[in-house]
């Protein structure tokens, strides 16, 4: 086991060097595998078709380069804090302040989100009301940061235990379905036009979001210079293969067509198993959603301690569990923070599509400042020196397709950057 260090008060000074590949992979896989995949594959279809499928190859295409990207970055500085650490590297407190403030909108609006699409596969299999959805979502949150709470090394377990369950469940739905693809399900290809393509993108983004979040915990790693490039590899193959998949199985049989689109998975295995199979595929997608969240609870966690230990939050946040070494109160921070994003997203009535597209703002957002940062430290030769300006430009090119919901995003930016400006004055002072 490895000793965290030590300070003379008794709480440890740094976090404890406990990831290897395998829980590096599992992390990727179910900070990437998760609602996205259970959700946005019909939202997708419903706004492009068959087309999307297009979107779903090119964004698989550049999850590479974002993954290669934030990976190298790790490697030259494996610390906690992920795009946030490399933002401050590359451009300063105030960029770094401002990428911050972005991570806390990101997982503020995200969580309840995904939490939300399970109690939404809940209410497809038992006819739960709007109201019990929301206690689901609120429960599982509670649940992953209780886990959380406790330290990485019981938060590494429970991944990998979720992923097996994760990969097994996504294989099972495709090739169980696959009597039910139709080529009539492809035609037309494009009925809403080219535009609905770069929609249908930026809905997809969100389902790539999560190859920053092991970044997020890189002091955390055995070996980084060793370790990251293998479970990128291992990751991106793994990731890719499944998503089109799934993507091309759910456009093939129709299942988009169903409801609000939000749970093909449900209606793909009410068809091929009846009643039980949707109940089933339901109660695995709450598993398989738990897994994200507490993927990304691990990781967005140490971005809050890791911004207040410079200043870019309040210091209060900064310290660390002298038992488990976990950063209690950035946890309880942010869960503060998701209960109320979650009673507001209640009290407004406010739908998933929404909330997804507003989660994409923020997180291409921080994608933006993270590939930039990638473009201004890395110093790799040959076709890889291009994926920072890859990841750079994909990331741009989305963003438009937010739409309106993008100025929440901007504003938040905004009171970052100025927030990060105002300290920064403070301290050179």
């Amino acid at each position: 086991m490895t000793e965290k260090a030590g300070s003379d008060d008794g709480a440890p000074s740094s976090l404890r060097k406990v990831i290897t590949v395998r829980h590096a992979v599992a992390l990727y896989v179910s900070s990437v595998l998760g609602a996205g995949i259970l959700a946005i594959p019909g939202l997708a279809a419903r706004a492009a078709g068959p087309a999307s499928l297009l979107a779903w190859a090119v964004l698989s295409l550049a999850s590479y380069p974002f993954a290669y990207t934030f990976s190298r970055l790790s490697m030259l500085r494996p610390e906690s804090g992920g795009i946030y650490s490399f933002s401050k590297t590359a451009f300063g407190h105030t960029i770094g302040t401002m990428t911050a403030w972005l991570f806390v909108a990101w997982v503020v609006l995200g969580a309840p989100a995904v939490t939300l699409a399970a109690g939404s596969y809940l209410a497809y299999a038992f006819r739960i009301s709007g109201p019990e959805v929301f206690a689901v979502a609120a429960c599982m949150l509670l649940a992953a940061f209780g886990i959380n709470l406790r330290g990485i090394r019981l938060s590494g377990r429970v991944q990998l235990a979720l992923v097996a369950a994760m990969v097994a469940i996504l294989t099972l739905s495709v090739v169980a379905s696959s009597p039910d693809v139709r080529a009539a399900n492809f035609s037309p290809f494009l009925p809403s036009g080219v535009a609905s393509i770069g929609v249908a993108c930026a809905l997809i983004f969100w389902s790539y979001l999560g190859y920053e979040n092991v970044s997020n915990i890189a002091e955390e790693f055995k070996n980084p210079e060793k370790d990251f490039g293998r479970s990128v590899s291992i990751s991106v193959v793994l990731i890719g293969v499944l998503y089109l998949a799934i993507a091309a199985t759910v456009v093939g049989t129709g299942a988009y067509d169903a409801g609000t689109g939000v749970t093909p998975f449900a209606e793909m295995m009410s068809k091929v198993f009846g009643s039980y199979g949707g109940i089933a595929v339901s109660l695995f997608a709450v598993v398989i959603i738990f897994s994200t969240v507490n993927a990304y609870t691990t990781g967005m966690g140490r971005v809050v301690y890791a911004a207040a230990k410079d200043g870019s939050l309040p210091k209060a946040l900064a310290t660390l569990d002298p038992k488990t070494g976990a950063p209690r109160r950035a946890l309880l921070f942010l869960l503060a923070l998701i209960m109320l994003s979650l009673s507001v997203f209640y009290l407004l009535g406010i739908d998933l599509e929404s909330i997804f597209l507003a989660t994409s703002g923020a997180a291409i957002l921080a994608y933006v400042v993270g590939s930039a940062s990638g473009v201004k430290l890395l110093r790799v030769r040959g076709v890889r020196r291009l994926f920072p300006w890859i990841s750079l430009l994909v990331s741009l090119a989305i963003l438009p397709f937010i739409g309106y919901l993008l100025g929440a995003s901007l504003a938040i930016a905004a009171a970052g950057f100025a927030f990060g400006y105002a300290t920064r004055k403070r301290g050179a002072q």
